[in-house]
């Protein structure tokens, strides 16, 4: 395994982790989701730039369009819920509720 390669599955799973294990505030879950998006489109963009291959070389553009998107979403959603709700804290979210 190389050291770039450890490196972004350490970032990924850094994140992921922070996303299991932090989950006090939206802020917190939305910024460790944003850390694992970001390792992925780094690693999609270093597998293409390696095997030179000109038909997925869209796909790296094409991930952080989608998660520019997620990111508006979300914040979008934080904004929503702390005005509704007053803070951000997921414990406070009750999906059964109205």
């Amino acid at each position: 395994m190389t050291h770039i390669l450890f490196t972004i599955s350490t970032a990924f799973m850094l994140g992921l982790s922070g996303l299991t294990f932090n989950r006090t505030h939206l802020l917190s879950a939305l910024l460790c989701l944003e850390g694992m998006m970001l390792s992925l489109f780094i690693a999609l963009a270093m597998w293409c730039s390696q095997n030179e291959t000109m038909m997925f070389s869209s796909a790296p553009l094409l991930l952080l369009a989608l998660s520019a998107c997620e990111a508006g979403l979300g914040l979008s959603l934080l904004v929503a819920t702390s005005r509704t709700h007053g803070s951000d804290h997921l414990k406070n979210l009750n999906l059964l509720q109205c």
